[in-house]
């Protein structure tokens, strides 16, 4: 099985390199407005940004920003597939223009401009980012009411275009069943609050021009390609920056393309992209060992499983477990027109069932064999 990554050098608002309904999972997190390090990205696409801020006029200028997202989003709905969903993580901003501060709610303003393109909302995830801050305020401390909450948190919005995805064939629903993830991690992925991601560091080269990438870590979009796409999709990232989100989706076998305005930023993309084999094998690893330490705990608690995997003979709880694949990429080469190749299988690891002696050999098989 092969997967192709391409990185491309435009705008979001445009994508006209892409297909109507030619991508089936959209995952991004854009620039967000009123936050400073964005600034002269949103003023080089409309001049009156910039004067809106130097005049201190931030209401206008927050108007401005997510006009320009607006058009992304419109895009964005032009090359989805039918039944295919963007999930977009923006976080709101606070600011002091002139001598007023104040919150600048880009997550919903983000999430009107996506009504207003034609996709229909789904139920968000709150990323609640860890800290280690010993204070959790801004403003004057103990004196009311001149302190404000802190934000931690960033918004996953979760959209989608027209009604749910249809697999009509039955290639298509034997596909769909291969891209099952375990019936735990469907728990906690599918939770409203995740809780456990950290962000990931945001430096760039001295050579770029702007100092920060604004990346998210690579579990966020990783988790969101595994729950709401299948093995061979195409993952669109239309604000592409490093390519964290088409590294995500090589390392699940799917295929994916990138848009950024900063085209110096395809070769930092490549360059993660030639590293997929090692970062997702560690990924399908610790999924394995995570999926093992469930299975001890639960078997204690709770005795025999009801099913068994058909391709790599661990137990799992439901019927909709027993064909899933776990895809490995092990191999990467670049074409000649700059697209990343990643070949990918779903073999189970030769110590698979060693890894699981402990349960066949003290249980005796208490799961029962894969049923169709």
């Amino acid at each position: 099985m092969e997967t192709t990554h391409r990185f491309l050098e435009g705008d979001a608002s445009d994508l006209g390199a892409l297909d109507d309904g030619s991508i089936d999972l959209v995952v991004t997190s854009p620039p967000y407005p009123m936050i400073e390090m964005w600034d002269d990205a949103f003023a080089a696409q409309d001049p009156g940004i910039g004067d809106a801020l130097a005049g201190d006029d931030a209401w206008r200028a927050f108007d401005a920003m997510h006009a320009i997202l607006d058009r992304a989003w419109q895009a964005v709905h032009r090359v989805l597939a039918p039944g295919g969903l963007a999930c977009v993580d923006i976080g709101d901003a606070t600011r002091t223009l002139g001598d007023r501060f104040a919150l600048y709610p880009n997550h919903a303003r983000a999430l009107a401009g996506l009504r207003a393109a034609g996709f229909a909302p789904l139920p968000a995830i709150l990323w609640r980012k860890p800290t280690n801050a010993p204070s959790k305020f801004m403003g004057s401390g103990m004196l009311p009411p001149g302190a404000y909450v802190t934000l931690e948190h960033e918004v996953v919005l979760v959209v989608r275009k027209g009604d749910k995805r249809a697999f009509a064939s039955d290639a298509a629903r034997r596909t769909r069943r291969r891209s099952a993830y375990f019936w735990e991690e469907r728990n906690a992925w599918f939770s409203d609050v995740w809780t456990d991601l950290r962000g990931t560091g945001q430096a760039l080269d001295k050579g770029s021009d702007r100092a920060r990438s604004g990346a998210f870590p690579f579990e966020l979009p990783y988790r969101l390609v595994q729950m709401f796409s299948v093995i061979g999709d195409t993952v669109l990232d239309p604000f592409a920056g490093t390519g964290t989100t088409l590294l995500a989706a090589a390392a699940s076998g799917r295929h994916s393309v990138g848009v950024d305005r900063v085209g110096a930023l395809a070769d930092t993309a490549r360059e993660r992209l030639a590293d997929v084999a090692a970062i997702g094998r560690a990924r399908v690893d610790s999924r394995l060992d995570a999926h093992r330490t469930f299975v001890r705990a639960r078997h204690a608690e709770r005795g025999a499983f009801g099913y068994r995997s058909a391709r790599y003979g661990f137990p799992v709880v439901t019927k909709q477990e027993v064909d899933l694949e776990l895809v490995r990429p092990h191999g990467v080469s670049i074409d000649p027109d700059g697209a990343t190749r990643v070949t990918n299988d779903t073999t189970p690891p030769a110590d698979e069932s060693d890894a699981w002696a402990w349960f066949f050999d003290d249980v005796r098989s208490e799961a029962r064999p894969s049923r169709s």
